[in-house]
């Protein structure tokens, strides 16, 4: 699944192409989204929240798309090749001279401001940890705080106490903090849990302007703590990075069990 600054980061390329368009055309590969709806509409924002992204527009509409783990969306000129092939193009949109593509998401649909106020996610979403203004880390907190009995690990990714976190900023944010992924929420202190949401915006942030995500800063270190590193050693201990499987979803979670102790 993407992380929240890779969304942020498509809604900051996309806004210059797009807010303040007329839609001139539009394809769609699915026969039931309205296409008719779009033509004329002038999109008006460009919104990241969490993981979704959201393109308003003059009507009161909004395309929404969630990119899953292999979608993205593309600007290119009028005639430019294109980088993906055409079959995966699920929705190209005419505007300013440009042609912005939607290839391969997880989700897209056409909401009206009524459905998007009764959509069954969005609305639920909880703090943004990438939002463009400032985060509710004590929301956040509140949220966490009703899923005490719930892994740590688990309740980061639950997008309805804070959203934006993915599996990489999971384990590496709860390796940099020293905290037990599989140990349930009740088990950590107020500070404890404000210091990492602290963190964990800092971190996504950080990312928000450059093409790699990347959580171990330095010349000689490699991007990441733990993420993907099953079996290697830990870069602060040298004990072997493990793997296991968490919640319902079957998520991989990377930890070092030396530097996260168990609680």
């Amino acid at each position: 699944m993407p992380e929240g600054d890779t969304i942020y980061r498509s809604a900051v390329t996309l806004r210059p192409a797009m807010e303040g368009g007329t839609i001139a055309e539009a394809r769609l590969r699915d026969p039931h989204f309205e296409v008719e709806r779009l033509i004329g509409a002038v999109v008006t924002q460009v919104e990241a929240r969490g993981k979704h992204l959201l393109m308003h527009l003059s009507t009161s509409d909004a395309i929404h798309s969630h990119m899953g783990m292999t979608g993205s969306w593309h600007i290119y000129h009028v005639g430019q090749k294109w980088r993906k092939p055409e079959h995966y193009a699920a929705l190209t949109l005419r505007i300013n001279q440009l042609d912005v593509i939607c290839f391969s998401p997880k989700q897209l649909e056409l909401l009206t401001a009524d459905q998007l106020r009764r959509h069954p996610h969005l609305p639920k979403l909880g703090p943004d940890i990438a939002a463009d203004g400032k985060f509710d880390v004590e929301a956040a907190l509140a949220n966490l705080r009703t899923r005490n009995e719930t892994p740590l690990g688990e309740a980061v990714m639950n997008q309805r106490l804070l959203c934006g976190v993915g599996n990489i900023y999971k384990a590496e944010l709860l390796f940099i903090m020293g905290f037990d992924p599989f140990a349930p929420v009740e088990r950590f202190s107020d500070d404890e849990l404000q210091r990492m949401l602290h963190k964990g915006r800092a971190l996504m942030v950080r990312n928000l302007g450059g093409p790699r995500r990347t959580t171990r800063f330095g010349s000689d270190a490699g991007r990441h703590w733990v993420y993907n590193r099953s079996g290697t050693p830990c870069p602060k201990c040298g004990t072997a990075i493990r793997l296991r499987r968490q919640g319902e979803a079957g998520r991989t979670t990377c930890w070092c069990p030396q530097c996260q102790p168990a609680r």
